[in-house]
């Protein structure tokens, strides 16, 4: 059997159907494995991630895994509160703007628990902010592009609730100590890919990237960009919309093929600058939530005794701005507003590393695929029922962390058990 994607997911799966005994092939459209996780060396030696990297305090699976492969785990070094920046205010957490912004929060997040948010799901985040004041909505949009990657205006009410409602509340999705940002792979997520595509071996190929999968009676041809494969049955990890680009015969029901049209990858932009040593540590810490544009986050996310790691995310529509401007510049951007709270050296880094998601063509953005407004097929956990011979998987599909690290496990488990079992039954 074939499975489509080399992610997390994929790879999960596919380790898991090895080690039950069944011949398995992991099909990687990338010259490279990891899909959303993707890792990288400084010129320090240290390792960084420009995918997903966090492992929240309730992350069992993937704590697991990286405990396993002989990885260091580490909690970030954090403070109770980020430093919040607009232009040149250092805005107070008792202020005006910020006790609106947590009444707010508190509020949505009540109201994502107890009410039936159906309504809302033609409204969009961008209209429902329009009546807040102007520092209050601000705070909550860059919030929002950093928590979702949507565009605000094709990110429904309702799609909102229930992400915070599936993912465990604000505070799990916000927090670090204690929350979905608590701690990371000293060696980086890309050792726990490397792992287990290593006990795959020549069972993965990337630059195999499936264009249809056609079944015929007696099993599947798979095409891809390197040749065809026959198996008996396969699992695509891949996120809807980018699964949508393959051509299925018979064509996939309607409530399936449609997640292709309902869906869309978010836009997501990630720098790394790493330094000698994390001097921020001296001053005001190394956690920001800056509203300039580009609205972004930054994490002090480097090892204990290691280098510093500043860690800046951009979302949304403001993360495609940055594509206008050449790497120098970009840095910049990104770094500027932080020299007054940390000093010059902070646009100096030995080492920048930097990814824009939704340039990637063979993964299409991140973190996860979005609902269009006014459909719902597409808001997480998706519907994974299998459709023939055909399985499906990803992080899109998990019942507990959709769209993060241990979604993509739960999901690739879960997959190779359903399959075995189908096996099993057609003895």
């Amino acid at each position: 059997m074939a499975v489509v994607g080399a992610g997390l997911s994929g790879l999960t799966a596919a380790r898991e159907l090895h080690r039950a005994g069944v011949d398995v092939l992991v099909l990687e459209a990338a010259d490279r494995l990891g899909g959303r996780a993707m890792t990288e060396t400084s010129a320090l030696g240290s390792r960084v991630d420009l995918g997903g990297q966090w492992i929240g305090h309730d992350h069992h699976r993937i704590k697991a895994l990286a405990s396993e492969l002989g990885a260091t785990q580490f909690q970030m070094h954090t403070r109770p509160l980020p430093v919040v920046v607009d232009g040149s205010r250092r805005l107070r957490a008792a202020g005006p703007s910020m006790l609106v912004a947590l009444l707010v929060l508190v509020g949505v997040e009540l109201w994502s628990r107890v009410a039936n948010t159906q309504r809302w799901n033609t409204t969009t985040v961008e209209a429902w902010l329009r009546h807040l004041p102007r520092r209050t909505r601000r705070l909550l949009e860059v919030l929002g592009f950093i928590s979702w990657t949507a565009d605000l205006d094709r990110f429904s009410v309702h799609a909102m609730a229930q992400s915070i409602r599936q993912q465990g509340g604000l505070r799990t999705m916000l927090a670090t100590a204690g929350g979905a940002q608590e701690s990371l792979v000293a060696e980086g997520i890309g050792t726990l890919i490397d792992g287990l595509a290593a006990e795959l071996g020549a069972r993965v190929r990337p630059g195999h990237w499936v264009t249809a999968i056609i079944c015929r009676g007696d099993g599947l041809t798979i095409h891809t960009t390197a040749g065809e494969i026959r198996v008996a049955k396969v699992i695509v990890t891949v996120p809807p919309p980018i699964a949508g680009r393959i051509t299925y015969d018979p064509p996939l029901p309607p409530s399936r093929a449609a997640l292709a049209s309902d869906t869309y990858m978010g836009s997501v932009y990630k720098g790394v600058a790493v330094f000698p040593r994390p001097f921020w540590r001296d001053r005001t810490g190394g956690e920001f939530l800056v509203l300039d544009k580009p609205g972004r986050a930054v994490f002090d996310t480097g090892a204990p005794g290691g280098p510093g790691h500043l860690c800046v995310l951009v979302g949304g529509p403001e993360a495609r701005e940055l594509d206008r401007l050449d790497a120098v510049d970009r840095r910049r951007s990104v770094l500027g507003a932080l020299v007054r709270y940390v000093g010059p050296d902070v646009l100096e880094p030995v080492s920048w590393h930097e990814k824009s998601w939704h340039l990637d063509e063979y993964v299409g953005g991140g973190y996860v695929a979005l609902a269009q407004p006014g459909t719902t097929a597409g808001i997480p956990p998706i519907a994974c029922t299998p459709i023939g011979d055909i399985h499906w998987a990803g992080a899109e599909t998990a019942r507990d962390h959709a769209g993060y690290l241990e979604g993509a496990i739960e999901s690739g488990t879960r997959v190779a058990r359903e399959v075995i079992e189908a096996l099993v039954s057609s003895q």
